[in-house]
């Protein structure tokens, strides 16, 4: 099969099929055809030449891209999802009000008979009940199920959109970039909730954990050809990287950049001012020594230029409160905040949505005001902050190096276009209005512009959106080299485990370090919503009996204590069982990374190590199915344990 794009060929003898329960990856650059494959399944394309065929009955499920300003209460609106329910409440509907003018006779009465039928068929009478939930776990609260669709703002809409597509009862899933406007906590519910999707699924994402996580294979799309690989994507990752191998000319660049990254470790290792930097550039050689081969070809190639002398601390935050000024008052968010920036600090900040993460990135940024407290700023500080509004300050018919030249008017033309070339603004593309650009091409210029800014704090509020995963890794690279101080804001894990050193918990109007890793958080944050949930129901408990009017007496403290005692009792053996898979947990988690050490050999690639590497490829496959089947045991567990209290 082949499909076009006008006179582009975006890809050409592809030949794959896709079973009922397959759950697939759709990986390659921008531009390369993902989402014209997608709109082939749909029907909005055709193919240009072989066949594509689809069999009878499939249901295919996708998110809309654009979100009509209507007042449908938003719950209603997830409700549309399922077009089949719907198209029975209507008609029923329509033959209630009939039956209510006096217009009714024995065929309106057996149709709705049969209409009632089918809603049970369906499940229409836990509709309302499903769609709340899928609200829920995307992180919605009670009170917005009500609100129109217009009051919510674009990045909510599109997690509506989202809901609106789980909600159909379908047999094959299209989601093109599912995680770009969710949380953490929203990303780890919809890893769960696909795990236990029945139908296929086609998943375009740039998140290599959430693709590792949801996928057992992927279908890559490079240099006009669709190649199907079995496994996640680090599975993929390792496969490719063994057919890549060859490309010794290209691999040799890369050496030479790990050798200079080497060497700065082995100068400064020993050097307290800069032992954190040579610490992160040795996680930086131990991710690229892994993966490397597998991204020999990507288009970016950047890095930060050394800063000399930095200052330290480049930024103190002492006693702030931050917060927002609004008609109705003030709006505290964050109290008594107090921590230093050091050079070489790589933070990443944790919490959920609306705990306040972004609030403290724009105070330290400067886009807003403190409350309360002090804010200290060393004399050379220069901040490079990233966030995406920034991507709709760019000036529409601006080139990207218009946009450098105006900040930058000393630096020569060439000298822009080849900086311009390692984020691939490449030849005319680095010529061109900006206003026709993709989001991920406004990112990346605007990531451009703050790399050129030679910053040494650098802000960063979601910086991966729109981003594909070949920039995500020269991302990596360059923030590893990084020599002055980062925070990091981003649900991206893949970017938060491998380049932050430290991680803040933001929560209850504190900034505090957590003490653990992103599995550890995860964890936590699941416990925290048990907790909330407990406590709402205590409320509601007792405020139940202060309606009724009883007192105290009627249950006594003792009496109390004795239910509550007993519960615990009924408790234990599931809490035995959760702490027993989360030593399983531990363990496969150390085989695997034992595994990945092994495999990052480059010699084992060699034809001479080929049964080995069968071996190899064998065992990892086994340890992450396990591992897979063993956190889905945890989380059921956790599940029944919600259920329970």
């Amino acid at each position: 099969m082949a499909l076009r794009r006008g006179k582009k060929v975006l890809f050409e003898d592809a030949s794959f099929i896709i079973n009922p329960r397959d759950k697939v990856g759709v990986t390659g650059a921008n531009g390369t055809g993902k989402s014209s494959l997608f709109a082939l399944i749909r029907g909005e394309l055709e193919e240009d030449a072989g066949n594509f065929s689809m069999a009878g009955g499939i249901t295919i499920s996708s998110v809309r891209q654009e979100t009509p300003s209507v007042e449908t209460p938003a719950l209603e609106y997830v409700l549309q999802g399922d077009e089949e329910l719907c198209a029975v409440e209507a008609e029923l509907a329509r033959l209630e009000e009939k039956a209510a003018q006096g217009d009714h006779n024995e065929a309106d009465g057996q149709r709705v008979a049969k209409l009632h039928q089918k809603l049970d068929e369906i499940d229409g009478y836990s509709a309302r009940a499903r769609a709340g939930s899928l609200m829920h776990g995307l992180g919605f609260n009670a009170e917005q199920e009500q609100l129109p669709v217009s009051s919510f703002s674009g990045g909510w809409r599109m997690r509506l959109n989202l809901a609106q597509a789980l909600m159909c009862r379908s047999n094959l899933l299209l989601l093109d970039e599912p995680t770009n406007h969710l949380d953490m906590e929203a990303v780890i519910w919809l890893e769960n909730w696909l795990k236990a999707y029945q139908g296929a699924v086609l998943l375009i994402s740039h998140d290599r954990d959430f693709l590792d996580r949801t996928v057992n294979r992927i279908a890559h799309i490079e240099q006009g050809k669709v190649t199907l690989y079995s496994g996640n994507y680090s599975d993929f990752e390792i496969q490719r990287a063994e057919q890549l191998a060859q490309q010794q000319a290209q691999f040799e660049r890369q050496q030479k950049e790990i050798s200079h990254m080497q060497s700065f470790v082995d100068r400064f290792k020993a050097k307290a001012s800069k032992a954190k930097q040579a610490q992160s550039r040795l996680k930086a050689l131990e991710r690229m020594e892994k993966i490397a081969p597998a991204h020999v070809d990507s288009p970016f190639h950047f890095e930060f230029p050394e800063l000399g002398h930095l200052p330290s601390p480049l930024l103190q935050l002492k006693s702030a409160d931050a917060g927002y000024q609004l008609e109705e008052g003030v709006k505290k968010v964050l109290s008594g905040v107090g921590f230093s920036l050091m050079p070489g600090d790589r933070i990443g900040l944790l919490g959920k949505n609306g705990a306040g993460k972004s609030t403290l990135i724009k105070v330290l940024a400067g886009e807003l005001a403190l409350l309360a407290g002090e804010k200290v700023l060393a004399k050379t500080l220069k901040i490079g902050y990233f966030a995406q509004h920034q991507l709709e300050q760019l000036h529409p018919q601006m080139s990207p190096l218009q946009h450098l030249q105006r900040d930058y008017p000393k630096a020569t033309e060439q000298e822009l276009r080849n900086f311009l070339g390692g984020f691939d603004f490449n030849g005319d593309k680095a010529l061109e209005p900006v206003a026709p650009f993709s989001g991920g091409e406004k990112a990346r210029l605007v990531l451009a512009m703050l790399v050129y800014s030679k910053p040494n704090l650098l802000l960063l509020d979601e910086p991966t959106n729109h981003l594909d995963l070949e920039m995500r890794l020269a991302m990596t690279m360059a923030f590893q080299s990084f020599e002055g101080a980062m925070v990091l804001v981003s649900h991206d894990r893949h970017m938060l485990r491998t380049v932050c050193d430290d991680l803040y918990l933001v929560a209850d109007g504190k900034v505090e370090p957590f003490k653990g890793d992103l599995d550890d958080y995860a964890r936590w944050s699941l416990e925290d919503t048990l907790q909330q949930k407990k406590a709402g129901q205590t409320q509601s408990s007792q405020q139940k009996v202060t309606d009724s009017g009883s007192t105290d007496n009627e249950l006594s403290r003792k009496e109390q204590r004795r239910i509550e005692a007993e519960k615990r009792k009924q408790l234990q053996p599931l809490k035995n069982k959760l702490k027993k898979l989360e030593q399983q947990l531990d363990e496969l988690q150390q085989r695997k990374a034992k595994l990945d050490d092994v495999m990052a050999d480059q010699s084992l690639y060699e034809e001479s190590n080929k049964s080995k590497l069968v071996q190899l490829t064998a065992e990892y496959s086994e340890v992450t199915g396990q591992l897979e089947q063993t956190e889905e045991e945890w989380l059921e567990l956790q599940d029944q344990l919600e259920q329970a209290i």
